[in-house]
């Protein structure tokens, strides 16, 4: 897989598949960005749980945190990964184990070795992207706000009369 470009269907189709998310490196700040992608997952519909082994026991938006994957009451469809790119092989090791669909490295992540051993296994792999970006831009909500049309408008578009729809009205 060209992990440099990642097709519409493809993004859209994990996306639509998955329902649970294990957040491995999610912070309890509110700045972080860790923060915003599970807020945002969350109000979408996916139960995400988050993985921190520095706050484990503790809560994030009512959530309680784990300490590792190992340690997750149930086995999640994705694993996103918000931790550096030398992190990235051992988790995406750790998902494989439990059992993971998909490995979603966030932006600035990329780890080729780590995503040769994932496919290797049979999961879907997704290096140097936001779920919560590429849910934005497939659903057209970051339209909305101007950022897909050069303009800012507050007319919604349409949405496209592809699988995209899914989005919406599948977790939202």
């Amino acid at each position: 897989m060209n992990h440099d470009r990642y097709s519409e269907d493809y993004i859209t189709e994990i996306l639509n598949d998955v329902s649970s998310v294990a957040m491995v490196g999610a912070s309890a700040k509110a700045i972080r960005p860790s923060f915003f992608v599970l807020k945002y997952l969350l109000a979408k519909g996916y139960r995400v749980m988050p993985v921190n082994p520095g706050l484990a026991g503790s809560a994030i938006l009512d959530r309680t945190v784990y300490s590792s994957l190992e340690d997750l009451p149930e086995v999640p469809d994705m694993v996103d990964i918000f931790r550096n790119a030398e992190a990235a092989l051992p988790i995406t090791q750790e998902a494989i184990a439990i059992g993971a669909k998909v490995v979603w490295m966030q932006l600035g992540v990329r780890n080729e070795e780590a995503a040769q051993l994932a496919e290797a296994a049979g999961l879907k792999v997704v290096m140097n992207r936001c779920p919560k970006i590429e849910y934005g831009r497939l659903s057209g909500e970051i339209g909305w706000a101007g950022v897909n049309a050069g303009r800012i408008s507050s007319i919604r578009p349409k949405l496209a009369e592809s699988g995209v729809q899914g989005l919406l009205l599948g977790k939202g």
